[in-house]
């Protein structure tokens, strides 16, 4: 059986040819052994979103990201963190087959390569800074914020993927969210993922296996993930549990369903259901961005425009060309570094070997920092912040 022809951001067949295109990737895929971070993706299946963007994720829901700020019940704000962190799965992993009709590669980010923006809406400002840290290995740093109610996430992400039957792709890094009117802290896992549906043409992504939320107040939920099987089940189904540290057998809340449709908060004791959430109908807000002409030649849009144009319009010729330039250039720009033996300076973030926040709340859940991986623990810094805005103005 023939694969189908991939679809475009309208739902209608790609430029022709590309079924046949299709299938032969198929064929390169399933002979193709390890890592695949040196695979490279042909064109038409490209993304004209570059990875640097999907940091966004995290906080397209500002008004749930901040409400832990308000609770003062130190349980139910970790329940609270638990349910803002539910609540971006579907962005995060589903909603580009929303919009491109099914999973695409993202465009590689570039060393160095930022994307900036901010939410405006009941919750205040919230804003985004994301950058990407290092190219071998690819690492995205993030840093979330929202002065108003004290709320901020920082965290950092490498990918690696390997093929067997399948694409799988286990997530490095962490992020930690802070909580200033509490002083506390919560450690977040990030979850593994596979991607299905590729000998369709129509690829998607599935979690799998479990991620961990720890807080500082002694709370610990643990989110296990399955999909659809052979036989049973539904897809990106989960289950979740609150309790107290070290006591996974007396939950005190349980959440369960699918991360791209609904789900249900209940009371572990009383089983009475508590909120039901449909990640359907929840309304993301807008992230705001600096018109292309006003951004930094390094930010993400006005980098891979002409690429991300190229992919949009199915002119996959130019769309290697241009692709191909941005890619030599920092070629050069790493051989003219190790001829004047300089190293590319990062201008938000700073790798640390160690973090004692990471560590204590790593403890309990048994999470390793593996920086071996990433080039570090990557941290935001302030003061390359502020320097950063007053270059910008």
């Amino acid at each position: 059986m023939s694969a189908p022809s991939p679809k475009d951001e309208n739902g209608s067949a790609q430029n022709k040819g590309s079924s046949g295109s299709w299938t032969s990737l198929l064929k390169s895929l399933t002979s193709f052994n390890g890592d695949i971070s040196s695979f490279t993706a042909p064109p038409f299946i490209l993304s004209p979103t570059s990875l640097v963007e999907y940091s966004s994720y995290w906080a397209e829901h500002p008004s749930i990201f901040v409400a832990p700020a308000s609770e003062p019940d130190p349980a139910k704000r970790a329940l609270l963190v638990l349910k803002w962190f539910l609540s971006t799965l579907k962005q995060q992993y589903s909603s580009r087959n929303d919009k491109l009709g099914s999973e695409k590669k993202p465009l590689n980010p570039f060393l160095g390569e930022l994307f900036l923006g901010k939410w405006d809406d009941e919750a205040g400002t919230t804003h985004l800074v994301s950058e990407q840290v290092s190219h071998h290995p690819p690492v995205t740093g993030y840093h979330i914020w929202n002065d108003k109610h004290g709320v901020r996430l920082t965290g950092y992400n490498g990918q690696k993927a390997s093929v067997t039957r399948r694409i799988d792709v286990k997530q490095i890094g962490h992020a930690i969210l802070h909580v200033d009117k509490f002083d506390e802290d919560y450690l977040i896992t990030l979850p593994s993922l596979h991607i299905e549906g590729i000998i369709y043409g129509a690829p998607f992504v599935e979690l799998n296996k479990c991620s961990y939320i720890q807080s500082s107040t002694g709370y610990t939920a643990k989110i296990d993930y399955s999909g659809k099987g052979w036989l049973s089940g539904k897809k990106n189904t989960f289950t979740a549990v609150l309790y107290p540290e070290g006591k996974e057998k007396e939950p005190l809340y349980t959440v369960d369903g699918q991360w791209t449709d609904k789900f249900t908060i209940r009371d572990a004791r009383t089983k009475k259901e508590i909120e039901a959430y449909d990640a359907k109908a929840s309304q993301t807000t807008p992230l705001t961005v600096a018109p292309i002409e006003q951004q930094d030649p390094f930010e993400s849009r006005r980098a891979w425009k002409k690429v991300a144009e190229a992919i949009l319009s199915g002119d996959m010729e130019t769309t290697s060309t241009e692709k191909s330039k941005i890619e030599n250039e920092q070629r050069e720009m790493r051989k003219q570094e190790r001829a004047e033996g300089t190293e590319w300076q990062r201008r938000y973030f700073i790798p640390t070997e160690t973090d004692p926040i990471f560590e204590k709340l790593a403890a309990p859940i048994g999470e390793k920092s593996e920086t071996e991986k990433t080039g570090g623990m990557w941290k935001w810094d302030n003061e390359k912040a502020a320097q950063a805005e007053a270059k910008t103005g």
